[in-house]
């Protein structure tokens, strides 16, 4: 009952910030020129906005809800929250509250059925510019908890689901980094069943990046890594990604300079520009036919990390089923390849039930 409510006032929502969205359309058919301020249409911005923000809101609320329902037969499940770094970006450096660290929300995931021991720990990344962890994911969750794993997915600075505020508060390769190591560490503070020893990362996409910038950053932290069709090189992908998708990164709450213009800024963010750095058991996965991470990102990782003499795997999958997504979906190829990743990750962390 109570998700049917939430469900039929995030359809009002929706349909509000249509009515919003069209009446805007209509007001930019007038002949009010261009320059000229119109506070009506400003309102209708605003308004638009602030109900887009709302339906991510209660689209996060149902998600979270779904979490429990999906795998309250495997796992115990807890959503927690913990600081970060202060922001990057500060509008009011003198104001009330500047500079205090972020706060973080996150949803962790014990075995229920777990037999005493010391229990790895994978910390797992969800991807996307602007994106959030939710049930997309449940049933890698679920394959991982049944192997044995207490998992972490941190909504990091900038995710989807926390209101304008928190998704201005995005630093694609920068802090958010952080956010995700602070989640790790939060884990062992708060989890004496959990193994210090046995900590491994992975994602995909932008969450790939993230692993890749974490064991750059923080090598003795981590004992293996997985990274999924990883963002890879920063500079590459402005150039032949959409002016929409630039001005993302160029705006003024983020990193405020475009890839041509500070240059140096973006190779700092990109792991293919920090290959050397690599000292933690890696693997990595990537696809020709991806339609998000073109193939040539992660060949430049690749080969960045084998001119740096790096020791890792890796496998490039040939026109794979499924793009970007091909290894996340529920086909016989991505539950295979799945399988690869988990074979992996369990030579170094040992689970209790690893994958044939």
């Amino acid at each position: 009952m109570i998700l049917r409510r939430v469900s039929v006032f995030a359809w009002l929502v929706v349909s509000m910030a249509a009515a919003a969205s069209s009446a805007l359309a209509q007001q930019g058919q007038g002949a009010v020129p261009a320059a000229a301020a119109d506070p009506a249409q400003d309102r209708m911005r605003a308004l638009q906005e602030s109900l887009a923000f709302l339906e991510q809101r209660l689209q996060k609320d149902i998600d979270n809800l779904m979490w429990f329902r999906q795998l309250e037969d495997v796992a115990e499940i807890d959503k927690v929250r913990y600081t970060g770094p202060p922001p990057r970006v500060i509008s009011n450096p003198t104001g009330q509250g500047a500079g205090n660290p972020v706060i973080i929300t996150a949803l962790t995931f014990l075995p229920k059925r777990s037999a005493g021991a010391k229990l790895p720990l994978v910390v797992l990344i969800h991807g996307g510019v602007h994106g959030d962890f939710d049930t997309s994911s449940a049933h890698i969750v679920h394959e991982l908890v049944q192997q044995g794993y207490a998992v972490i997915a941190p909504d990091y600075r900038g995710s989807t689901g926390y209101g304008r505020d928190y998704w201005r508060l995005i630093d694609y390769g920068g802090l958010e980094v952080e956010d995700v190591f602070a989640g790790k560490q939060w884990m062992l503070e708060n989890h004496a069943n959990i193994d210090p020893e046995r900590v491994g990362i992975m994602g995909w996409s932008h969450g790939g990046l993230i692993t890749l910038m974490n064991i750059f950053e923080h090598p003795k932290d981590f004992k293996v890594a997985y990274a999924g069709v990883p963002v890879s090189d920063l500079i590459a992908r402005m150039g032949y990604k959409s002016q929409g998708y630039r001005d993302l990164f160029s705006a003024p709450y983020h990193i405020g300079k475009t890839a041509d213009e500070n240059v140096n800024e973006y190779r700092k963010r990109s792991p293919a520009w920090n290959a050397e750095k690599l000292q933690t058991p890696l693997l990595i996965h990537t696809n020709t036919n991806d339609e998000d991470v073109n193939v040539l990102e992660v060949e430049h990782l690749i080969g960045a990390l084998k001119a740096a003499g790096k020791s890792f795997e890796y496998k490039i999958y040939q026109s794979a089923p499924g793009g970007h997504a091909f290894n996340r979906l529920d086909t016989k190829l991505a539950k295979e390849s799945r399988a690869e990743v988990y074979r992996f990750l369990a030579k170094y962390l040992n689970p209790a039930n690893p994958t044939p």
